[in-house]
């Protein structure tokens, strides 16, 4: 297993966000926006090289990201349900997606063999997501579902509190 640390909160927000391995050293860098339908994270190699990105593929009614690699689609993530925990799955990969959203900890298996587990570490420097992959070569994919799983997590609330204020502002034009 390989293992990659991203400092918290970093995933889902439009900053750079920089993918570490175990001994510190910066191996990714993740840039983009989310959001709307469209909008695009990207994830280079230290050289410069895209190696993978993200698209954002609808925002209503389970939103889909679509998620690519060397320029070519390997697969679109879509939310199956979420009782008793959350279930994702890319159909063209045969990933399945799952575990505890809200706690970070969560894990993708291809049939009965695991590809990525990720939790959380608290260091010195700060808090992060500890990624471990089980061959390098899905690296790249396993930190775009990484990301979307933070995305989804910090982006949960959003509509509620859009509805909420919609409806205070209503009552108050109705007053």
């Amino acid at each position: 297993m390989t293992e990659y640390l991203i400092q918290e909160r970093h995933l889902s927000s439009a900053t750079r966000t920089i993918v570490k391995d175990a001994d510190g050293k910066a191996v990714y860098l993740m840039v983009g926006q989310w959001g709307r339908k469209g909008n695009v994270l990207s994830l280079y190699a230290m050289n410069g090289q895209m190696i993978a990105y993200i698209k954002q593929a609808s925002v209503v009614f389970g939103r889909k990201f679509e998620i690519y690699q060397n320029f070519t689609k390997v697969g679109t993530l879509h939310k199956i349900f979420n009782w008793p925990g959350d279930f994702y799955y890319i159909k063209q990969l045969n990933w399945a997606v799952y575990g505890n959203i809200y706690s970070h900890h969560y894990a993708i298996n291809h049939f009965n063999r695991r590809i990525m587990t990720m939790d959380k570490a608290s260091f010195l420097t700060g808090d992060y997501y500890v990624i471990d992959v089980n061959h390098p070569k899905n690296a790249p994919v396993a930190i775009c579902v990484a990301a979307i799983m933070d995305y989804w997590l910090y982006n949960r609330s959003k509509p509620k509190e859009k509805r909420a204020a919609s409806k205070t502002a209503l009552c108050s034009i109705n007053s």
